[in-house]
């Protein structure tokens, strides 16, 4: 929900982004469902979703799985051909491991075969707040997105997060430089007087 805020606030105010449209298809349909995208949702009304699939759709594994099986889903893959899907995200990827890695890697497998997308062209990335850093860890995190999104990973695939010191990027200004003591001593006699 936190990233469909996100999103709906960059469509409706980045001017590039001007009628891409994205919804959210997760758990409950909201009791005041949205048609439209607005600065602070999303499309929520499912029929909506259905009947013109949005150029962004945010779901989790498990309705994506039910968006594949149920018939009265099925409008929403109509009008897809092979390359219509280009880009394919999923967030926390450290919690897909053992057996639940094995259903969303079957999972994406089956959405691909349902769109017919073809090999190498989808755009895969998996998020992870927590990842290894040394050279085999990332070559194993490799071979993992590769064995979960059935696509290849070239050695540049993985971002890893680069910090810097706070004083880097905000160097500290004057006024948060330490007073002397003397300087202090001499302003609470002032105030006294």
């Amino acid at each position: 929900t936190d990233q469909a805020r996100r999103i709906a606030n960059a469509i409706t105010s980045i001017p590039a982004l001007e009628g891409v449209r994205a919804g959210i298809y997760a758990d409950a349909e909201p009791s005041n469902p949205a048609t439209e995208v607005t600065p602070d949702s999303v499309i929520t009304h499912r029929d909506t979703i259905r009947q013109n699939p949005p150029d962004i759709l945010l779901t989790n594994y498990k309705m994506l799985d039910y968006l594949l099986l149920r018939a009265r889903d099925k409008a929403l893959w109509e009008k897809n051909a092979p390359e219509t899907l280009r880009v394919l995200v999923v967030d926390e990827m450290h919690t897909f491991d053992g057996a639940q890695g094995a259903d969303l890697a079957l999972l994406l497998r089956r959405l691909k075969s349902r769109l017919e997308v073809p090999q190498d062209h989808l755009v895969c990335v998996g998020s992870s707040a927590t990842l290894g850093t040394g050279e085999d860890e990332i070559k194993d995190l490799r071979t993992y997105a590769e064995t979960i999104f059935g696509e290849a990973f070239d050695e540049d695939a993985v971002i890893r997060e680069t910090r810097l010191e706070p004083e880097a990027v905000f160097p500290t200004p004057e006024y948060f430089e330490w007073p002397k003591p003397e300087d202090v001593a001499e302003a609470l006699e002032a105030a006294e007087d």
